[in-house]
């Protein structure tokens, strides 16, 4: 498959997720009670937020266009999605960032290393990281 027919059906894939993420969250509301989401087994465990804790209510928030409410919700999901879309758009050819963006972008160390910091610090209960935390 071509670099470009390639290209068209990732931005297809992505676009019927899009749509079908928007319609389950047209249809579900993740901040009631009942729904059909799971709960996050780490938090029910261990009483602390993961790294992964509100994606799932700041997704609804974005489907419903409330861009701050996703980010109370979960800041890092909502920085990483556009980037993570960068890096599928330009996975054939990273050369055509430039080269400090390209460097950065698809280093792994980095994403695990921010994940990490992040998972931590939105568990601190002290200001500025209280923010981090979901809700």
């Amino acid at each position: 498959m071509t670099g470009f027919l390639r290209k068209r059906v990732m931005l297809a894939a992505a676009a019927m997720a899009a749509v079908a993420g928007i319609a389950t969250f047209q249809l579900f509301d993740p901040n009631l009670a009942g729904n059909p989401f799971p709960a996050c087994v780490f938090l029910a465990v261990t009483d602390l937020y993961c790294a992964g804790c509100g994606i799932t209510r700041a997704l609804h928030a974005l489907a419903h266009g409330d861009l701050l409410r996703a980010v109370q919700m979960n800041v890092f999901a909502v920085v990483a999605m556009p980037l993570l879309g960068l890096m599928v758009w330009f996975a054939d050819s990273p050369e055509s960032l430039p080269a400090g963006v390209a460097r950065w972008l698809y280093n792994g160390y980095l994403w695990v290393g921010a994940l990490i910091a992040f998972w931590v610090l939105r568990n601190l209960p002290w200001w500025p990281f209280s923010w981090l935390a979901p809700g």
